[in-house]
């Protein structure tokens, strides 16, 4: 389970960061142990603990243009606490988690909200115009696409490894319809820093996997 120990001194600072000063002392370690648990899961090969790390280190790039860095730091714990790739209700029961563990851990029920907003909002990645939490969460979550090839080749390998269930041609027509989907946004990032460092290497590595796929 790499990086848990920077993991869990993260998830302390976060969460006590986040809650309301006048609420009830809590321990933030057995939510960390159960989300980290959750993260460690056999069938992760890509949406594991390493991704999260990056996530939280993405954001920390991004946090100027949140208006809840806090928050948006949560919800990057929660957004694939439930993750199985054979569901498609992954990003809702995550939502569901976060919800339970929020409310008991004393957060406020406006902070709640939010964060489980920007949870379900990873489902399409599409935050409207001047939601900045939204974008700062999904820029950092999209962030791998704009890694150095080796990088890159690496995720998508991980990304087939989860899917390891579904036949190869089946695999490369689902993804190539999920690459071109992409390919076909306006704009992959909404931060000003996202689109200006991550757009253009981005679509270079979407292009060359489309182009992988569909030889």
């Amino acid at each position: 389970m790499p990086h848990t120990d920077p993991l869990r001194a993260r998830w302390h600072t976060t969460l006590l960061a986040a809650r309301p000063a006048d609420a009830e002392p809590v321990d933030p370690a057995p939510y960390g142990e159960n989300l980290l648990a959750r993260w460690a899961e056999p069938q992760r090969r890509y949406h594991d603990t390493a991704h999260l790390a990056a996530v939280l280190d993405h954001i920390d790039v991004l946090e100027q243009y949140a208006d809840a860095p806090d928050l948006v730091r949560l919800a990057a714990w929660f957004h694939d606490a439930v993750y199985y790739p054979d569901r498609s209700e992954n990003e809702e029961r995550s939502a569901r988690l976060a919800q339970r563990a929020l409310e008991e851990a004393g957060l406020s029920p406006q902070d709640i909200a939010e964060v489980v907003r920007l949870v379900r909002l990873t489902v399409t990645h599409a935050p409207e115009e001047g939601d900045a939490n939204g974008a700062v969460l999904c820029d950092a979550d999209l962030a791998i696409l704009a890694a150095a090839p080796e990088a890159y080749a690496a995720y998508a390998a991980a990304v087939r490894e989860e899917y390891a269930f579904v036949p190869g041609e089946a695999f490369r027509s689902g993804r190539a319809e999920v690459l071109s989907q992409l390919l076909a946004l306006p704009r992959l990032f909404r931060t000003p820093y996202g689109e200006r460092e991550w757009e253009t290497t981005a679509r270079e590595n979407l292009e060359a996997e489309l182009t992988l796929l569909t030889a």
